[in-house]
């Protein structure tokens, strides 16, 4: 069982808080369809600051019964691609239980994953993703992975292999990944700084994003996640990202001295 390491910082600890939250931020628009996808980019900051950007775009989602969610090894601590294969997750509104039989699949197709619960058991990337699933997607099972390189050959390999699995498996899998934009500088050079990776991202570039990353010093958090999730997404064909909500934390704190940024996206 791996317990909350954030309930009562990044997202409410009281249940019913966290349900009527989830519901506010992920509320319908009812001029916008909901469709199936292939993956999403969310923010994975306190609620109280992007939550409404992630909850834009897992109401845009239908989802399905299992799920995969890539996110950023903050800490120095574990191995640098990190999964779990069995078990739950506790949060305040219950236990998500780890797919095993995804998690091994995923496994054998990514050889450089290792099983380790030290770099899952305080990282928030993904532990913030997952009450919104356990509201809108009851009765899922999913695979968490931490990603805790910067070397894109490993991130492209750990790509190339979940799209196999993705590919080989005869039900929907939607891949939730876990990323921060731009960090603190000013609203407006966040801004710009931040399109130039979505642009890249938008067009399915998984080089382009990490190129334009290193060159422009965007220090985007979940670059690592966001690689392996567009190079699995090129593999599988989708050409193309939508973005559907773009916020940053001085449109919440009114100070856009330093920002940081997020982004909300969809791929279909």
């Amino acid at each position: 069982m791996r317990l909350p390491a954030v309930a009562g910082q990044f997202y409410p600890a009281d249940s019913r808080e966290l349900t009527r939250l989830i519901r506010k931020f992920s509320a319908e628009d009812p001029e916008v369809k909901k469709t199936p996808v292939r993956a999403c980019l969310v923010p994975h900051a306190g609620y109280i600051y992007s939550g409404g950007v992630a909850g834009a775009v897992f109401a845009r989602i239908i989802f399905p019964k299992q799920v995969v969610v890539l996110g950023v090894r903050h800490s120095p601590m574990g191995e640098d691609l990190a999964i779990l294969s069995e078990g739950a997750w506790r949060t305040p509104l219950g236990d998500a239980p780890v797919d095993e039989p995804l998690a091994h699949r995923i496994k054998a197709a990514c050889p450089s994953l290792r099983e380790d619960s030290v770099a899952h058991s305080r990282e928030h990337s993904l532990e913030v993703e997952i009450p919104f699933v356990q509201i809108l997607d009851p009765g899922f099972s999913f695979v968490p992975v931490a990603v805790g390189t910067l070397r894109f050959e490993e991130l492209q390999e750990l790509g190339m292999g979940l799209a196999r699995v993705l590919k080989e498996s005869p039900e929907q899998i939607l891949v939730v990944t876990s990323s921060d934009m731009n960090h603190y500088e000013p609203d407006d050079v966040t801004r710009h700084k931040d399109a130039k990776a979505i642009d890249r991202m938008k067009a399915i570039d998984s080089r382009g994003l990490f190129e334009v990353c290193r060159k422009e010093k965007i220090s985007m958090c979940g670059l690592g996640p966001a690689v392996v999730m567009l190079t699995a997404m090129k593999e599988l064909g989708v050409s193309n990202g939508e973005v559907v909500r773009y916020a940053t934390s001085g449109d919440v704190t009114g100070d856009r001295d330093a920002v940081v940024g997020y982004a909300g996206m969809i791929f279909a």
